[in-house]
């Protein structure tokens, strides 16, 4: 069972979209996204849930595919927002602040959440004979998990913020992050359909 947590731990809480995003958020000083750390919670659950339930037989190559093509194109938006965002602007022309919806959405299409979900669902899970209660019981444990990802990012960009105090700074790193999403969009979205 400790093998669960090692691999959900380590995909989780490596750099993807939604660390990105909680991380660039924190370096921003926006307040809390609870609601959106919240929709991936709610996401991954969902997804570890419903995979164990309905089995490896239902997921397959073109599903992957497509979750792969419409995570792309949702993480493409965000990082279009990021990039187009100033730092500083007066709070009536700040962008959105990121809700549940978000968390849930990025999270259902993030092809790095399937990534995690299916292995554990459909190998480890059964290898560990997790079912019933205890299937409820694990599946909720893991969400608590992806909240506390994009979380410590959030966390860590606001610490690494406080050090920020000029715009500017603040504008390029709105840029680079926007950049490493585009770049993270384009490996999702492409690496389904590599050999």
């Amino acid at each position: 069972m400790t093998d669960i947590i090692l691999y959900a731990f380590g995909v989780m809480y490596t750099p993807g979209p939604v660390n990105a995003i909680g991380l660039n958020n924190g370096i921003q000083k926006q307040s809390s996204l609870f609601g959106f750390f919240a929709g991936v919670a709610v996401a991954m659950f969902v997804l570890f849930f419903s995979v164990a339930l309905i089995g490896e037989q239902v997921m397959n190559d073109s599903l992957l595919k497509g979750a792969s093509v419409l995570g792309s194109l949702y993480i493409l938006w965000l990082a279009y927002k990021i990039f187009c965002s100033k730092a500083g602007e007066q709070a009536e022309v700040q962008a959105r602040r990121l809700t549940f919806r978000d968390g849930l959405l990025i999270q259902l299409l993030n092809p790095k959440g399937i990534t995690v979900a299916l292995p554990v669902a459909t190998v480890q899970f059964p290898a560990a004979d997790i079912s019933g209660i205890t299937l409820l019981l694990w599946c909720l444990g893991l969400a608590v998990f992806a909240f506390g990802a994009p979380w410590s990012y959030f966390v860590f960009g606001r610490l690494l913020g406080n050090q920020i105090h000029q715009a500017r700074y603040l504008n390029a790193i709105n840029k680079v992050m926007a950049l490493f999403l585009v770049f993270v969009a384009v490996s999702m979205g492409l690496a389904p359909f590599l050999p």
